[in-house]
């Protein structure tokens, strides 16, 4: 763990931003700025992804929540906004229908790490509803645009569903969502759900470019875990996994929340793991089943459980060193907080550098964890309060300063690549439109607000 940079002057005001908030908040303009920069009548959601360009200049964001209804097959383009200006750009925007029933459904955006592109969830199009159905979280894809406006788009990943005979090796049978590259570009990893056999509960995958790719299309798709069908665990089998991201650079280890059969063989827990995949994992040795077979993971895929906890939950990160794992997990009093333990850590260990610590001491439930790219501090959020807590050292390990003391409820918080700005969302009223969600007139939209970073941080 790197040691304390922090200079004095910054940590005493660290001391008085803690001992003496309300005090600070006063004049809190002097060391961070709050700005928003979108404000049409137009819903902007980053949903907690990786909505940053890798220059930090754009970020990119669905519009969900616009029309009919708020499930994401209504969603109707994917597009970025460029923070200096305002100025917005429509990536990709297809022929679509709305309604209880809706296609094809563009979501839930990514940018590439290094590229300037993005990635998204894509249902069906509509020239495919009448074969494949509307939009579902078992009938979608992975779709790749660039971000420059030209809209050149491929699908990344093949469904199958046919079942008079296996599934196409690499494809996929349902639906991928939540696409994530790894930091190198060179995996993708998703959360997906089974088409063919819907006994079993939603699961992480992976895909990567690879020459062996179903034909017309450029990922080749693997499960990297094989849940337990629903219903049937043994005491500590996994039948659920979700909150998954990427740990390390190169994308070999990829850590995630599993729905575990607890040792009394009635109740669950939920832990943290995590799936090493190894360089000589061979994304081509998995199986990708058959109507009445759920795919199998890779050869080499080895799972690893952390924590023996009965709640722990959130979207897990890993530090951007590899070597630590922040996630969220209830404490004595039921409330959520941000803990972090080392990537080869285990609750289950004497050494107490190897066991999880409690970061957090909110009075509300966290959620949006994010890791700085010095790996000392992580950011959450609380109350609809952006916080910084440094996890740099043991002297200074926990201390928190809250960076946005006002009653805006902020969620989906992203980091810039330099880590010197915070993007959000906040849901606020619009003075003269609206639209009917969910059978009721609203007002409120989606808006993204930045946070500069000046010296708070000792950037």
């Amino acid at each position: 763990m790197s040691s304390l940079k922090v200079p004095s002057a910054i940590l005493i005001m660290v001391f008085f931003l803690m001992m003496s908030c309300k005090e600070k908040v006063m004049s809190k303009n002097e060391i961070m700025t709050e700005k928003q920069i979108t404000f049409n009548a137009k819903s902007h959601a980053l949903d907690n992804n990786d909505n940053f360009s890798p220059d930090g200049h754009f970020l990119c964001y669905d519009t969900r929540y616009m029309v009919f209804n708020t499930n994401l097959a209504n969603s109707k383009s994917v597009e970025k906004v460029a923070i200096a200006s305002g100025e917005e750009t429509v990536l990709w925007q297809p022929k679509s229908v709305s309604g209880e029933n809706a296609a094809p459904g563009v979501a839930a955006v990514s940018y590439h790490p290094t590229e300037n592109k993005v990635v998204f969830i894509h249902g069906p199009k509509l020239e495919e509803v009448d074969v494949r159905g509307y939009y579902d979280i078992r009938n979608r894809n992975g779709a790749i645009v660039s971000a420059d406006g030209r809209r050149e788009f491929s699908i990344a990943d093949l469904r199958d569903v046919a079942t008079d005979r296996p599934t196409t090796p690499g494809a996929q049978r349902g639906g991928t969502h939540r696409h994530e590259y790894s930091k190198n570009g060179e995996r993708i990893g998703f959360t997906y759900d089974d088409f063919l056999q819907q006994d079993y509960d939603r699961t992480i995958g992976y895909m990567e470019n690879n020459i062996n790719a179903p034909e017309g299309f450029s990922h080749y798709f693997a499960v990297l875990l094989k849940p337990v069908k629903k219903g049937e665990s043994k005491p500590g089998e996994i039948e659920k996994a979700f909150g998954d991201s990427w740990v390390d650079s190169l994308g070999s280890k990829r850590a995630f929340i599993g729905k575990v059969r607890a040792e009394n063989g009635v109740d669950y827990e939920t832990s943290l793991f995590v799936a090493d995949i190894s360089s000589s994992v061979d994304i081509t040795s998995a199986y990708s089943g058959d109507a009445n077979t759920y795919p199998e993971p890779p050869k080499g895929i080895i799972i690893k459980r952390l924590t023996h906890s009965i709640n722990d939950d959130g979207i897990v990160r890993g530090a951007y060193s590899g070597k630590q794992i922040a996630y969220l997990s209830k404490d004595e009093k039921g409330i959520l907080q941000v803990f972090i333990i080392p990537v080869d850590g285990s609750d289950m260990v004497n050494d107490t550098k190897k066991r999880p610590i409690q970061v957090t001491n909110y009075t509300a439930d966290a959620s949006n964890v994010r890791w700085h790219p010095s790996d000392e501090w992580l950011f959450s959020i609380s109350d609809g309060k952006v916080y910084a807590s440094y996890v740099g050292s043991t002297d200074d390990f926990g201390k928190s300063i809250m960076l946005t003391p006002d009653n805006l409820n902020r969620e989906a918080l992203v980091v810039s690549p330099d880590g010197k700005m915070l993007a959000y969302n906040v849901n606020m009223p619009h003075a003269s439109e609206s639209r009917i969600i969910d059978g009721k007139q609203n007002n409120e939209y989606k808006q993204i607000f930045i946070l500069e970073l000046l010296d708070t941080l000792a950037l």
